[in-house]
């Protein structure tokens, strides 16, 4: 590898990102919620959505990364 490249392996299957991994519990009071998390590395950017939660139980994923959000209270 030359100076200055940078070796990045995507995942070997294609689909699992490490946001797939996250469930992120949502409450009442931090509705309406959106993703990327506050917090979230900019390596791991994507355009904000805001995630359809309206009942306690409610699961919705993030169409970009995959992430979790489930509504508990």
């Amino acid at each position: 590898m030359a100076h200055g490249e940078v070796n990045v392996q995507p995942p070997q299957n294609g689909t699992n990102t490490p946001a797939a991994e996250r469930t992120y519990a949502v409450h009442r009071v931090d509705l309406p919620t959106y993703c990327p998390v506050p917090g979230s590395s900019l390596w791991n950017g994507h355009p904000r959505v805001y995630i359809p939660l309206k009942e306690t139980g409610d699961e919705a994923r993030c169409i970009y990364c995959g992430a979790r959000f489930r509504l508990v209270d």
